[in-house]
């Protein structure tokens, strides 16, 4: 039907003919000519029809936009005053001979542009990935899983899957739950990770293995999240950290190298995660803004201004400063303004300290706890955070995970929000993590990544004596600001593994209900192995340019994980019902029916 793509008509084709098809982008009637983009997914160019073509005008005069419509005619050049160097098409145009409707479209439900809200987009998003917009984002994303496959099959990884339906083992998130109609009373859970099967696949002398998985997860979604997402799982046997990040850097170096034509550093930088913490309030921190916090415990634990001494003098407590450079101009309303964002993320307060002559204690400086300083402290905090004359000082204070969180939260906000935020790529390898986190609610212990990652200690009695101070073999690769892939070295010793379960309060009962396969399986020889896990969505949405995730996928989920195109998840006939021995409760029913 078409001997070219549309956006591929250029100057060499000049005096040629032409057959193309794809969608009216736009129409304009002058009268006396009738210009139409057409378009299709490489691209948009202009044709013309003109009056002496009857048959071809009269056609033209009836289309609108996302008419599907084959047209034939001749490439021309246009006159050089008209050239569009913004379109790859730009310098020619198409005279139309021929002009045959393949489908009319009724009037659009959208506008067709980023001004559609995102509802009416996913409800009609076979209309929305017409745009150019998402035609780039999912073949853009596609080229990224073509050249993840070449680099790991060069790299001797083989493709294997893992299943869909499989036994629920709940590790954090729930289970999205599948009735058994031959097991009545029965469920499949479908997998939130391949992480046991991949590592059964070790234990089975696979040696590397790699797959893109689809993932689920019953939880509360944001941008970043959704029920069903996608995910580079790799797997090696006979591994330490190394190997597995050699592997992993090398991957994403060669990627964005071939997808995008980007040189990432070589090698990446690697930082503790008490570092990260420390220093950006964050285990994902976003290097391109150089924002740091800075630790000034020492400097105010003698204070009698409470909200700082307390803190600065408690273990498990810290004080932390950072410095906005030229943010002294900030009204009062503006630093309000990131008190109340601060808040969002627990902080009950937010000091600062508008820095007018460094060196000039309290007559230096204008600040609402000023008068609670001596001299010398003042100094010593404008000292320590190398503010200038001009800059903002911000002060966060309160037990060190709150700290954090608020610090982190704010040094990313006022590093967009005064354009802070330095162009390019920054990839870096967070090591070192805690093994375990407690839960001062529960009163228990939780894995910090799963309970399947190796300790860095030397057994399980080691682990077992204190957990608080053990280590993971563990490693995130985060890349401005979101974490792409995690992984660890896994546990392969029967013991170790108990072990592990015992912080956990998981007991040798709980452990073989949940996991048996898993520690029947490490007792036949089980090699050393490691892996990782890249988040599929959240790589290609960094390489579009692209807030949210959804953008990427072709049929996403709202942050209700509905589905407004299907109209996804709906209501169950009685008879299936009754075939998978379920019942659906009164008060279902009810929330059913009220839209709840």
């Amino acid at each position: 039907m078409r001997s070219h793509l549309c956006g591929r008509v250029d100057e060499t084709l000049d005096g040629g003919e032409v057959a193309l098809c794809g969608w009216v982008d736009r129409s304009r009637d002058l009268g006396g000519l009738i210009f139409i983009g057409l378009r299709d997914h490489a691209g948009v160019v202009q044709v013309v029809i003109e009056p002496e073509n009857t048959a071809a005008f009269k056609i033209a005069e009836s289309l609108r936009n996302e008419f599907c419509v084959r047209i034939v005619g001749k490439v021309r050049m246009r006159p050089e005053d008209q050239w569009n160097e913004d379109m790859a098409t730009g310098r020619i145009e198409v005279l139309a001979d021929t002009v045959e409707v393949l489908n009319a479209a009724a009037p659009l439900p959208l506008l067709m542009n980023d001004e559609d809200g995102e509802e009416v987009r996913l409800k009609y998003r076979y209309l929305d990935l017409r745009r150019g917009r998402m035609q780039r984002n999912l073949r853009l994303r596609a080229a990224l899983n073509s050249a993840i496959r070449r680099n790991l099959e060069a790299r001797e990884f083989i493709d294997l899957e893992t299943p869909i339906l499989t036994r629920a083992t709940p590790e954090g998130a729930r289970d999205y739950l599948v009735p058994s109609r031959v097991n009545a009373g029965r469920f499949y859970a479908l997998p939130q990770s391949p992480q046991i099967f991949k590592q059964l696949l070790m234990m089975s002398g696979m040696d590397r293995y790699y797959q893109i998985a689809r993932c689920f997860r019953d939880e509360d979604l944001r941008a970043d999240r959704q029920p069903e997402f996608t995910q580079l799982d790799m797997e090696m046997a006979f591994v330490a950290e190394a190997d597995v990040q050699d592997a992993a850097e090398g991957l994403i170096r060669e990627v964005f190298a071939e997808v995008l034509g980007v040189a990432l550093d070589d090698p990446f930088p690697r930082m503790s995660w008490f570092d990260a913490m420390r220093r950006f309030g964050s285990d994902k921190p976003d290097l391109r803004i150089p924002l740091e916090l800075v630790d000034v415990d020492e400097l105010v634990a003698g204070v009698e201004f409470k909200v700082f001494s307390g803190p600065a003098s408690e273990p498990g407590s810290r004080v932390a400063a950072l410095k906005v450079p030229g943010g002294a101009e900030l009204s009062r309303k503006q630093i309000d303004d990131y008190a109340a964002f601060a808040g969002r993320y627990g902080a009950r307060g937010l000091a600062w300290m508008k820095v007018n002559d460094a060196g000039g204690g309290a007559d230096g400086v204008q600040s609402p706890i000023a008068k609670f300083l001596d001299e010398n402290t003042i100094n010593a905090l404008v000292e320590s955070t190398e503010a200038a004359p001009g800059d903002l000082i911000l002060f966060g204070a309160g037990p060190s995970p709150a700290v954090a969180a608020f610090m982190g939260a704010l040094r990313v906000r006022i590093g967009h929000d005064r354009g802070l935020v330095e162009p390019g790529w920054k990839p870096l390898w967070v090591v070192d993590f805690p093994m375990f986190e407690f839960d001062e609610a529960d009163q228990r212990y939780y894995a910090l990544h799963h309970p399947f990652t190796a300790p860095a200690v030397a057994g399980g009695e080691a682990l077992r004596a204190d957990p608080p101070q053990a280590l993971s073999r563990a490693y995130d690769m985060v890349l401005n600001g979101a974490e792409i892939g995690g992984g660890s070295i896994r546990i392969h010793d029967p013991e170790l593994q108990q072990a592990a379960f015992d912080v956990l309060g998981i007991d040798a009962a709980e452990a073989r209900a949940r996991f048996g396969f898993l520690l029947e399986a490490l007792k036949y020889g089980c090699p050393p192995h490691g892996g990782i896990a890249f988040g599929i969505d959240r790589i290609a949405a960094l390489m579009a340019g692209e807030d949210s995730i959804r953008e990427v996928i072709a049929f996403p989920k709202t942050t209700t994980a509905g589905c407004p195109l299907t109209a996804a998840p709906s209501t169950i006939g009685a008879s299936a019902l009754a075939e998978l021995h379920i019942q659906v409760s009164a008060s279902a029913d009810k929330d059913e029916d009220s839209g709840g």
